[in-house]
């Protein structure tokens, strides 16, 4: 009779937990993890690719060391910081991550626009080939972001909807941090295109 009753309560728990959101607090907590993994693995590509590339483009491009000196230091930041699951609980470790992706990001866009000024460099195939995998890597880091921003959205709204909020706060669920940018408004305005000729005459 005691493990009827037993069962029943267990029963009625489970069926109470789920009720209120707490199976899918939990797959959706899975589900923030699992996409930030990605968004580290391909930032974890990245950073193994720049050495290579920086010592490639030393070779033709010696004049430029400050530009390769930024690029360098900026992933040595960024390999300082512990990327763990636990950073998304930390908005302020978050935004510390962040900036430091973004000062790479920034180098290496620099470090890409400063060898277009070396013919021999754009013609060598190992820079060819760095410089796709380098691109490849910053779509697939794009696509892996959108993905996180995604599941952060879902498990966010979870956390914060009646009734699921109840037992998020229950359980100490609070919502994750998303993905921004530090310069949103100069990205809002359309760009100006310029190709520097003289405008054309209006038609007769």
């Amino acid at each position: 009779m005691r493990k009827l009753w037993m069962s029943l309560f267990a029963l009625l728990t489970v069926t109470l937990l789920s009720g209120c959101g707490y199976n899918t607090l939990q797959s959706g907590d899975e589900q923030v993890k699992a996409a930030w993994a990605e968004v580290l693995n391909q930032y974890q590509r990245r950073a193994d690719l720049i050495p290579n590339l920086v010592n490639t483009v030393k070779g033709f491009a010696e004049q430029e060391k400050e530009v390769l000196t930024r690029v360098t230091e900026a992933r040595s930041r960024v390999g300082a910081i512990q990327a763990t699951p636990e950073l998304l609980n930390d908005p302020q470790a978050f935004e510390r991550f962040q900036a430091a992706q973004g000062e790479l990001s920034g180098a290496l866009s620099r470090l890409l626009v400063v060898t277009e000024n070396y013919p021999d460099l754009k013609s060598d195939a190992n820079f060819r080939d760095l410089q796709a995998q380098l691109e490849g890597t910053e779509n697939r880091i794009a696509v892996a972001r959108n993905r996180y921003i995604k599941a952060v959205q879902e498990y966010n709204v979870t956390v914060r909807s009646f009734p699921s909020n109840l037992t998020a706060m229950m359980f100490g669920h609070q919502v994750k941090p998303g993905f921004t940018v530090d310069n949103e408004a100069e990205i809002s305005r359309a760009p100006k295109v310029d190709f520097g000729g003289a405008a054309p005459k209006p038609a007769q």
